[in-house]
């Protein structure tokens, strides 16, 4: 029998106590934001507390919120890039996906990065081994360095990669190009020829299209 989400959210509040930063129910899902001074102990509480039961982590992925929320907000202002929309404390984090069998429910749970230009986290690998490549995965695309992690390097990208591909900063172009190259054999980095430009498709209709 699945544990219902008020009684989830009580063993939260009482297991973590000071570590909830906020807790959120939307869309019959629970989301649970916790400090990333004191995450290890609470990421050890939701694997090991009776009460909750987290012993599988099923993903780990980073996100990027730079402005976050740029095309629609409530009030209708058009954020300009590279400002946090409302309500970000930070412009990094990590998201863990956890589920308990035995309770039969599941949880996400965000972490923020506390310094934007060098966002780090406590790796969860010791509490779960899984989170090894997850981890990995998010430091390749978003650059964050995951502390204690047993071997933390690039998993997606190629050697020499420059940047990260999935924050929202690295342009669409990427800085290099590869291609093969006949006569030395080999492959060859070049910087990229295409100029970046972004291209906003206009959409032309009749004066009253749609209105019969």
């Amino acid at each position: 029998m699945a544990t219902d989400l008020n009684t989830l959210a009580n063993h939260l509040t009482d297991a973590l106590q000071d570590g909830v930063v906020s807790l959120e129910e939307r869309l019959g899902e629970l989301t649970l934001v916790i400090g990333a001074r004191g995450m290890l102990d609470a990421m050890t509480q939701l694997r090991d507390n009776s009460a909750l039961g987290f012993e599988q982590l099923i993903d780990v992925c980073g996100i990027d919120y730079s402005a976050y929320g740029s095309e629609t907000t409530e009030d209708g202002r058009y954020l300009p890039d590279g400002e946090m929309s409302a309500g970000f404390p930070a412009r990094f984090a990590a998201v863990y996906h956890l589920l308990s069998v035995k309770h039969n429910v599941r949880l996400r749970v965000r972490v923020f990065a506390e310094d934007d230009e060098m966002p780090m986290l406590d790796s969860v690998t010791a509490i779960w081994p899984v989170a090894n490549w997850f981890e990995r995965e998010a430091f390749d695309l978003y650059g964050i360095v995951f502390v204690g992690h047993p071997d933390l390097r690039r998993i997606l990208t190629d050697y020499g990669f420059a940047g990260n591909p999935f924050r929202k900063d690295f342009p669409l172009s990427g800085h290099v190009e590869m291609r093969y190259d006949a006569d030395q054999r080999r492959v060859v980095y070049e910087p990229v020829s295409i100029d970046p430009r972004e291209i906003t498709p206009r959409t032309v209709r009749e004066e009253n299209f749609g209105r019969q």
